[in-house]
């Protein structure tokens, strides 16, 4: 049998015309798997770099239905957003023109990768039919009072005049024209996911089948940090400075207040000063700074003093006021206390300023050779003989910072205490004395919607001149987006300048509105579509809670790690807040988690503008859909990146059709008559087969490792070879090694897979037949198979004899000629040998 695209097309004209992919969620004969990928976009056509994330589903899904699931594996599109508005003012073409089209083309991809969706269950967030229930969802968050509007910071281009996403400003630069970006505040809409920080954090403990990289991602993107708030008065005013810190035991180094140009007191602190117009100008100049330049650490550090002073409450000194660039706006209180010497930008930006400098934390280092200078007993308990200090008095504008924990000095009654002690004391003094209180920050902040865009689903509030601020009624939604519309460079929305959608009644009084211009976040509409896949026809409600609750959380979520916080952090967020609102009855959307690494080419990411990528298409046409999906799946761990080689395209082409002349194999083969007895080379291939069966089934059920399945697929291919060329097969047990080499192969080559089981003269899917099952008996013999690897890299397997020793063991995979070769008659380092597993030469 020759494979061909032939084999490919028929076989999924047979997927198609059966349904075999379609799911019956009320059917409750077989367990439920809900297998899902990411919300693709449908940006442009896909190339090779995308189809890992698709062909991992794909494989995944068909296993499970071979182990007996009733599998969900359904898809859509993250249809809204930037790229569709950018193509249209750039070609003239209409964003729901421009994204259509996409689809059409991805859907014509997927199919003829043999990619298997139930597209019945297809949605497209543009869609009125979705989008009315974003649109829902946003008025039970606002009514709830988890939506709300504020002033707040955007990317403004002046040359392009208009607002621009984080990802659209390059070092600092509109991503189009080059044109500095400057920052500019409009009032914007927010979901404040604050609100659940502490449940977002404390529940990622449920999370025990998600990557640990991407929890601690989660946990460092929250941010909880556990310090104390503190008050600094100001000199001759009843105002007073609150800044938080994590480091109350550096309090007696704080030498002066560090401020952001949009600190909320800020118009009242340089109401009076006598270089205010300078202050001013400052402010400017750092408020046309894009925020993501400023995190830098190699970012200029500059300030302007506001010639006010305020008090440190645990010293009573005066410390000067100033405003810097490298304090950040929406952090925190906006308001740092200052310590150089614990700190590298206080550091660097006191040197530039000449500001004080003292040290208060001495490492353990540090200690120990204080205790070798001269001083009295009580000098070095007090830690104050230190070089730091001459005739007992501090030195400032030291040249050395120290930012870990260590030992107190020159902080009073707390001198000789450690950190963590300091902390708890120190807290306790300043809550005692009223100076300050123990208070839980985090770096999360809530999350910004709206966007200056029409192709986006509109928010559905209406502005009242009497009533204010009024939600739009549900059984008014959708509110629906014009499809007329003209896309001109103002900053504001498109919508903003059509009349016929702008002017409403207001939905208490009946007057003359207007609507809001605004649209919502494409990641308000990624948040809660698994839950729209169970019923996504349904036009009374966005899901059926009765029907969601029997199949989420998601089994199976794959997608790559570049979303590992918003889109996670905001699904877990909406489905939290859904189940507190008793409409889902499950806490966390996603119950198992994997993300898949990035394939490469020439060392860098595929994309059109590196001119690296691998087209499908071509792919397809030259080797079939099944040569490529086996070779994304073998070319290494699918957690990890990986190159892209064509050679080993070929290798898997290759493979496939040395396996596939084993059924030309089994023609010819000749019965010799009926034995009773199983010779030494069917015993020996016997054994592989189970022990085969084993260990794919352990690879799939594990973390998904793929390649090492299918290296496993091969060797058994090689055995069967071999036993062939050595010894005779009755052709019983030839066709079941056979069959059960395109069993397993039928996840990840499902076109072959299908053919060969109906040249074996199967009459149904090889999809409808069960998992194949290993026997023990066979194992239970006295040799097993272990992995030779070198430098933790498999090189050979051999058989050994489980009573033998670790010394035999070590000496006969030395002796391995593979191994032989790699050594070069040199000794290895150090040989690990795992018991019945694996011996590893390192060399």
């Amino acid at each position: 049998m020759n494979y061909n695209r032939e084999i490919d097309k028929k076989w999924q004209k047979v997927w198609e015309k059966t349904g075999i992919f379609d799911v019956d969620t009320n059917d409750t004969s077989k367990p439920k798997y809900y297998c899902l990928v990411m919300f693709p976009y449908p940006s442009s056509e896909l190339h090779a770099g995308h189809a890992r994330n698709y062909v991992i589903g794909d494989a995944v899904a068909r296993y499970k239905m071979m182990q007996g699931y009733n599998v969900l594996t359904p898809i859509g599109w993250d249809a809204f957003g930037l790229p569709a508005e950018n193509q249209a003012i750039k070609h003239k073409v209409h964003p729901q023109d421009w994204t259509f089209k996409n689809i059409r083309k991805i859907k014509e991809q997927l199919n003829s990768w043999g990619i298997g969706y139930d597209w019945k269950r297809e949605i497209a967030t543009c869609s009125p039919g979705y989008y009315k229930w974003t649109q829902w969802l946003f008025l039970k968050l606002h009514q709830k009072g988890f939506a709300y509007r504020k002033e707040a910071l955007v990317n403004w281009c002046p040359e392009c005049k208009t607002v621009l996403a984080n990802e659209q400003v390059i070092a600092g630069v509109c991503e189009r024209c080059s044109t500095p970006v400057t920052q500019k505040k409009l009032r914007q809409w927010f979901f404040k996911i604050t609100d659940y920080a502490e449940k977002l954090l404390n529940d990622l403990e449920l999370l025990k089948e998600w990557p640990e990289r991407v929890k601690i991602m989660q946990q460092n993107w929250i941010g909880k940090s556990e310090g104390v708030e503190i008050k600094f008065p100001l000199v001759c005013s009843n105002l007073a400075i609150n800044c938080f810190t994590t480091r109350v035991d550096t309090i007696f180094g704080a030498t002066f207040l560090a401020l952001s140009w949009d600190y909320p007191l800020i118009s009242q602190i340089i109401n009076d000063a006598p270089n205010r117009i300078e202050i001013e100008g400052f402010i400017e100049k750092v408020k046309n700074q894009p925020q993501s330049s400023r995190i830098l650490d190699n970012f200029p550090k500059e300030g302007i003093f506001t010639n006010k002073f305020a008090i440190n409450p645990v010293t009573g000194e005066k410390i000067p006021i100033w405003i810097a660039n490298y304090i950040l706006t929406g952090y925190g209180t906006e308001a740092i206390m200052c310590v150089p010497a614990s700190d590298k930008r206080d550091f660097e930006f006191a040197k530039k300023y000449n500001l004080p400098i003292t040290q208060v934390i001495q490492s353990k280092e540090q200690r120990a050779k204080a205790h070798r200078h001269i001083g009295t007993k009580k000098q070095r308990a007090e830690g104050t003989c230190l070089p730091a200090r001459q005739g007992g008095q501090r030195i400032e504008n030291s040249e050395e910072v120290y930012d870990g924990e260590g030992i107190l000095i020159n902080s009073r009654e707390f001198n000789g205490l450690d950190s963590s002690e300091a902390k708890e004391k120190i807290a306790d003094y300043m809550e005692k004395e009223g100076i300050g209180k123990r208070a839980v920050n985090y770096k999360l902040r809530d999350w910004l919607i709206s966007r200056q865009r029409y192709w986006g689903a509109p928010i559905p509030i209406i502005y009242c001149e009497v009533c204010g601020e009024v939600p739009v009624s549900e059984s008014d939604l959708p509110v629906l987006l014009p499809q007329t519309v003209e896309f001109l460079p103002t900053g504001q929305s498109p919508l903003a300048y059509i009349e016929e959608f702008i002017k409403a009644p207001c939905p208490k009084c009946g007057r003359s509105a207007k609507r809001e211009t605004d649209t919502c976040d494409t990641f308000v509409d990624s948040s809660w579509y698994y839950l729209r896949y169970i019923s996504p026809g349904k036009e009374e409600a966005a899901f059926v809670s009765e029907d969601v609750n029997k199949w989420l959380p998601v089994d199976q979520y794959i997608g790559g790690v570049e979303h590992a916080i918003l889109h996670l952090m905001y699904s877990r967020f909406i489905n939290k807040f859904l189940y507190d609102e008793g409409l889902v009855n499950f806490n966390e959307p996603f119950r198992r988690l994997f993300t898949q690494g990035m394939i490469t080419k020439d060392g860098a990411k595929m994309s059109k503008s590196k001119g690296n990528v691998v087209a499908p298409d071509y792919i397809i046409d030259k080797y079939g859909a099944d040569t490529m999906r086996l070779y994304i799946l073998f070319m290494g761990p699918p957690q990890k990146d990986a190159e892209w080689q064509d050679e080993g395209l070929s290798g898997c082409w290759r493979f496939i059709q040395r396996a596939l002349r084993l059924l030309d194999l089994l023609k010819e083969h000749k019965e010799q008559g009926p034995r009773e007895q199983l010779n030494g080379k069917e015993k020996e291939l016997l054994k592989k087969i189970h022990f085969t069966i084993r260990e794919v089934t352990r690879d799939l059920e594990g973390n998904f490792q793929f390649n090492t399945a299918i290296s496993r697929i091969m060797e058994l291919v090689n055995q069967i070879y071999k036993n062939l060329n050595e010894g005779y097969l009755r052709k019983e047990i030839f066709q079941n090694s056979i069959e059960t080499v395109f069993l397993l192969l039928a996840p990840f080559t499902p076109h072959i897979s299908e053919e060969v089981y109906e040249g074996l003269g199967r009459t149904s899917s090889v999809f409808n037949r069960a998992w194949p099952k290993f026997n023990e008996e066979f194992l239970k013999e006295s040799e097993t198979e272990i992995a030779v690897l070198v430098n933790g890299r498999i090189k050979d397997r051999m058989m050994v004899n489980v009573n033998w020793s670790k010394e035999e063991i070590e000496q006969m995979a030395l002796s391995l000629d593979k191994v032989k070769r790699l050594l070069q008659a040199n000794p290895p380092k150090k040989i690990i040998y795992v018991d019945k597993r694996i011996v590893n030469i390192v060399i």
